[in-house]
């Protein structure tokens, strides 16, 4: 089911549930209430809780997005690295540096086809994507150098090496959703108090409430889906893209 559908179908059924809880309520309630007299404790006490709930939707909303913008930034790092290599391997004798090149478009074509995806369906990364850099990294630290200039590229090309492995590492760190189940079960609970505590002010019937109630109800739901759709950066929603490999390396077919 696409996730904007799923988006579409929570929202109303939140709307339908404040409506239809609203509607039963009213039927139920006794002929001489009167909505007007709501105890200044309960108005203060729904205040108090929208405005908590609030800044930790605020809280969880912005940790999910640097989470997603973080997970962004190790694929980029990680591209680049790799594109330095290829470049900076160009002052090798011919064999080494086709071979260290030949490293560096196999694993990226790996990442960006089959890790990619495995990371995705499955959240985990692949040991062949370990193999192939393991396989970059010998290349890379084997090579004796035989000039002065070989030798000052050396070092430099062992640090990308290790810059590579640091942003990979970093990205399977990244593969896990960010946000603990505990925060969850705060999250979804405070979303249930702070849409019951309208129903303790004894809202009434009329087109104008039942819609505030409605739209508010949709706003929580919609909110939650978005830190539910940010919480994992490379399998849902807006994920962090692979665009940095295809750019630096136009020629690794996705």
């Amino acid at each position: 089911m696409p996730e904007w559908l799923v988006l579409i179908l929570a929202m109303l059924a939140a709307c339908a549930v404040v409506v239809a809880i609203t509607l039963i309520r009213h039927k139920a309630a006794p002929v001489d209430e009167d909505p007007s007299e709501t105890p200044d404790v309960i108005e203060y006490m729904t205040m108090w809780i929208g405005v908590v709930y609030a800044i930790v939707l605020g809280l969880a909303i912005a940790g999910v997005w640097e989470a997603r913008s973080s997970a962004q930034d190790h694929v980029q790092a990680e591209a680049q690295a790799l594109h330095e290599i290829s470049e900076r391997v160009q002052v090798y004798p011919a064999d080494a540096r086709d071979r260290i090149r030949d490293d560096v478009n196999a694993y990226v074509g790996h990442v960006v086809t089959t890790e990619w995806k495995e990371m995705a369906d499955h959240r985990r990364m692949t040991g062949r994507g370990t193999e192939l850099l393991d396989r970059l990294r010998t290349d890379v630290t084997s090579y004796q150098p035989k000039t002065d200039f070989e030798a000052q590229a050396y070092q430099p090309l062992v640090d990308q090496v290790a810059a590579v492995d640091q942003a990979r590492n970093a990205r399977a760190d990244s593969v896990e959703p960010t946000m603990p189940g505990v925060v969850w079960f705060g999250l979804l609970g405070g979303g249930v108090v702070t849409i019951g505590m309208v129903f303790a002010l004894q809202i009434r019937r009329t087109p104008r409430e039942l819609i505030l109630a409605g739209l508010f109800s949709a706003l929580i739901a919609f909110l939650l889906f978005l830190i539910w759709d940010f919480d994992a950066p490379y399998s849902r929603g807006i994920t962090a893209s692979a665009e940095p490999f295809f750019a630096l390396f136009p020629d690794i077919k996705g």
